[in-house]
């Protein structure tokens, strides 16, 4: 899927440079995210209910950063936007007492090394359902269709045992939301604010996030703005309640 994300980027990019600009418009943009990391997962199996587990406190995960890159297109009311991010934390921590992962045993004093890794592919269509970009420095305000899909492995090992216990999930999870832009100064600084969500059987998600944008030449922006993911979900016998919430500096250059 990866191959297919890059050859995805790779279109949009030669379909801005072919295109007129007043018609279409194209870009890419590259994100850093500081996020900070809170939550638990379960992985159950064969019938047996695994232990909820703490991200920091259990698994030992610590904060990470990272980039986020992101190809969009639009023309008139019509936008369409993909992204992708890998997600890596591991941590080692000795169990203080004994827990259940996919169907595994661990004995309370055991040392532990646990992973989680997994790709985010992000896709978001946005429909312009009011458009004021002469009047008030611009205004805009559509109606969004998105899709997160998850796609990655949890992992728990016991050096001491030598054992290994891994799971594998995939979950694609679609959203509806808004999407907001103002113009504070005519064509140098911009807010945008995009918030999606769901709620279903299986649990919630949303993914929401603010920025300030500065345009100090034509056809580039420097971004700065806040990004808060919260997922609750159950797929392929894990269930994930966590929060992604932080900081993040951005780059877009459109054609």
């Amino acid at each position: 899927m990866k191959k297919t994300f890059l050859w995805i980027i790779c279109f949009v990019a030669i379909s801005g440079m072919a295109v007129p600009g007043q018609a279409f418009e194209a870009g890419v943009r590259g994100d850093y995210w500081f996020p900070e990391l809170s939550g638990d997962l379960r992985v159950d199996a064969n019938g047996v209910t695994g232990t909820s587990l703490d991200l920091e406190t259990d698994l030992g995960f610590d904060d990470e950063s990272y980039p986020v890159v992101e190809a969009f297109v639009g023309m008139g009311n019509h936008h369409l936007r993909g992204a992708y991010y890998n997600a890596d934390y591991s941590g080692t921590e000795t169990l203080t007492e004994e827990i259940t992962f996919n169907g595994e045993t661990f004995a309370a004093d055991e040392r532990i090394t646990s992973s989680l890794e997994y790709d985010v592919y992000d896709f978001i269509y946005q429909y312009d359902l009011l458009d004021l970009e002469n009047v008030l420095a611009g205004f805009t305000l559509g109606i969004v269709g998105r899709v997160e899909v998850f796609d990655g492995d949890v992992e728990i090992a016991s050096s001491a045992l030598d054992k290994i216990e891994r799971e594998s999930f995939t979950a694609a999870i679609p959203m509806l939301g808004l999407h907001l832009h103002l113009g504070i100064l005519a064509d140098l600084l911009e807010g945008r604010v995009l918030a999606t969500g769901i709620g279903y059987s299986d649990g919630t998600m949303f993914d929401g996030q603010a920025e300030l944008s500065f345009t100090p030449f034509p056809f580039l922006d420097i971004h700065g703005g806040y990004r808060f993911l919260s997922v609750d979900v159950d797929v392929d016998d894990i269930e994930f309640n966590y929060d992604n919430v932080g900081p993040y500096a951005a780059v877009t250059v459109s054609f």
